[in-house]
């Protein structure tokens, strides 16, 4: 059986919101947390998988992998492109 993966979806709310949660995910054993954004929130994203990797679980969690893309959102008669990232944060 494969370990436990969470998620995080990042928005609108203070980036140590979802450090928490991550860490959160963490302590109840997920082997690995993917954090998911898309436009302003890529930053915050970013931010928080930094903070988790380099301040809270120091020396037991890594950055494994990033993917970025883009969505097509909006009206039929006027598309628009949002960027999206998810980096996958693993127990190392």
């Amino acid at each position: 059986m494969e370990a436990p993966t969470g998620e995080v979806r990042v928005g609108a709310k203070p980036t140590m919101n979802y450090v928490l949660a991550t860490v959160i995910q963490f302590n109840q054993g997920a082997k690995n947390v993917v954090l998911k954004a898309r436009g302003r929130a890529i930053l915050k994203a970013i931010n928080a998988a930094q903070i988790t990797v380099n301040r809270f679980l120091r020396d037991q969690v890594e950055i494994k992998d990033v993917k970025i893309g883009s969505e097509v959102v909006g009206e039929p008669d006027k598309p628009r492109n949002i960027s999206t990232i998810e980096i996958l944060l693993e127990r190392k």
